[in-house]
């Protein structure tokens, strides 16, 4: 079990989204705030990253300019309301999502007497109430400097041979490599920290911590206990718990039940199954406890969260 590739499968709602923007100086584009994250990739040229409207501290924020050059890319964690321009003084119109269409090929052009930069702008479109711990660690703006990891650049190159010639199969090629593009932003950030003690990052790269979140994402129906977990790590229980907690941001059964929580409402967005079935792949022999368990997460029954997402 990849733990890092099965976090975010749980909390994606839906496809991910994206379009190649061609844009001639003068320039600029309002991206609205929504639920979700968001990226941009400057295949050509180069813009601005500016703020939209005042933000939290490390998130676009009133004041805060970044300048981003060929290959770079730059991942918000929130998708706060943002400006990309080629100029911090350049006139600004909004972004609209429907002009570049659902297609997995959209694409964007403003005419203008300037330098054209050419953009890979994207959305991944997650369950804002339940965020994977792992996402709160990032960094309001993570950017990262082309060049300086290297898997990730040739997956951008990939990227824009899809865009600028498409081939048969492009609608399917484009998505995928979105998709696997967020886990290549992750892993940059995650090799940045490798120095950083605590946190999720340090959980991931720790063979004992990392054994244990494997083993309670592949199998979260197991009536796991802390001894268990660690026996399985070769640890005591007592290390075992601390080390957790320090690492993950919570106790080991703590997390469990909230794991199990979240792969239960995966199910009931995505399958038909009864909720006696639900019940005990997340590890519940009875509905009622499970029913419980989940009204005490979420604030409503597992049979009003289906509906209300159906």
């Amino acid at each position: 079990m990849d733990v890092l590739a099965d976090a975010l499968k749980a909390m994606r709602t839906a496809r991910p989204r994206s379009a190649r923007a061609e844009v001639r100086a003068p320039w600029g584009l309002r991206f609205p705030a929504f639920t979700g994250t968001t990226f941009h990739v400057v295949l050509h040229g180069s813009c601005w990253l500016l703020d939209g409207k005042p933000g939290e501290p490390g998130e676009p924020g009133e004041g805060r300019h970044l300048r981003l050059g060929p290959g770079d890319v730059v991942f918000l964690r929130r998708a706060t309301e943002h400006v990309l321009a080629d100029d911090p003084a350049s006139p600004v119109r909004a972004f609209e999502p429907e002009e570049v269409g659902t297609d997995s090929l959209g694409r964007l052009r403003l005419d203008g007497p300037g330098e054209a930069t050419v953009l890979l702008c994207g959305a991944y479109l997650l369950d804002g109430e339940r965020p994977h711990p792992l996402l709160a660690e990032l960094p309001g703006v993570l950017h990262l400097p082309a060049g300086a990891h290297g898997r990730l650049g040739r997956l951008v190159d990939l990227l824009g041979q899809e865009f600028d010639d498409p081939q048969p199969g492009s609608d399917g090629v484009v998505p995928a490599l979105v998709d696997a593009m967020l886990l290549y932003i992750l892993r940059a950030w995650i090799a940045g920290r490798r120095d950083v003690p605590g946190g999720w990052a340090a959980a991931l790269t720790d063979p004992a911590i990392s054994a244990a979140l494997r083993d309670i994402h592949s199998e979260p129906e197991r009536p796991w206990t802390v001894a268990a977990l660690a026996a399985r790590s070769a640890m005591s229980r007592t290390v075992f718990a601390q080390r957790f907690t320090e690492l993950v941001g919570r106790p080991p059964l703590t997390y469990l039940t909230w794991w199990r929580m979240t792969v239960a409402a995966r199910l009931l967005r995505e399958s038909g199954a009864p909720l006696a079935v639900v019940a005990r792949q997340v590890g519940y022999v009875s509905p009622y406890a499970f029913a419980r368990a989940f009204r005490r997460e979420y604030g409503i029954s597992p049979g009003r969260y289906r509906h209300a997402r159906s």
